[in-house]
């Protein structure tokens, strides 16, 4: 099956149960409380707690460190793909597509950076992956700068509303919007 779910928070629970997820990573900040849907056991769930910032330095917010990407893609590697993969933070928009461009490159390393940003821009044209969790993703995955060049060409995504969900391919098989 090989593919991601990403969704906003408030659909996590919907999209754990239409798509037969049994693991999750979540993206929020350390203060934010959600329940997590009971088709994820807890010990598949990887919660990781950053704010959606490209930058560090303010000392009020947890910007994206090496030690998240290592354990996205510790979890990507570890991850039972024969059923989807849930990835959300906020609103599906920055943290979790990054996340899950991040993780489709650690669990098949073979293939083009570029047609994994463009399998993203087409499953969602909201996406705006967060430019930190790309660099460093890149850096620990030597992918020698082709995945920062590629999420920077796809550009900026179009505004959300925060209730777009959808199915992200790891490898260039189908994309669907998750509904």
């Amino acid at each position: 099956m090989s593919v991601i779910v990403v969704s906003p928070l408030s659909r996590i629970a919907e999209m754990a149960v239409r798509h037969r997820c049994r693991e999750m990573v979540s993206l929020l900040s350390k203060e934010q409380t959600f329940h997590r849907p009971a088709v994820i056991d807890a010990s598949r769930h990887l919660l990781l707690g950053m704010n959606d910032i490209n930058f560090a330095g303010n000392a009020a917010l947890i910007a994206p460190g090496e030690d998240h990407v290592r354990e996205i893609i510790g979890f990507a590697r570890a991850w039972d793909r024969s059923v989807p993969l849930l990835v959300h933070c906020w609103m599906g928009v920055s943290r979790s597509p990054a996340a899950a461009a991040i993780a489709a490159l650690a669990v098949e390393p073979d293939q083009d950076d570029m047609a994994v940003a463009l399998r993203l821009r087409a499953a969602s044209a909201y996406v705006t992956p967060n430019s930190r969790l790309i660099e460093i993703g890149d850096r620990m995955l030597s992918r020698n700068g082709r995945l920062v060049a590629a999420i920077k060409a796809i550009g900026r995504g179009a505004d959300a509303d925060g209730n777009a969900p959808f199915v992200f391919s790891i490898l260039p098989e189908t994309v669907t919007h998750a509904g």
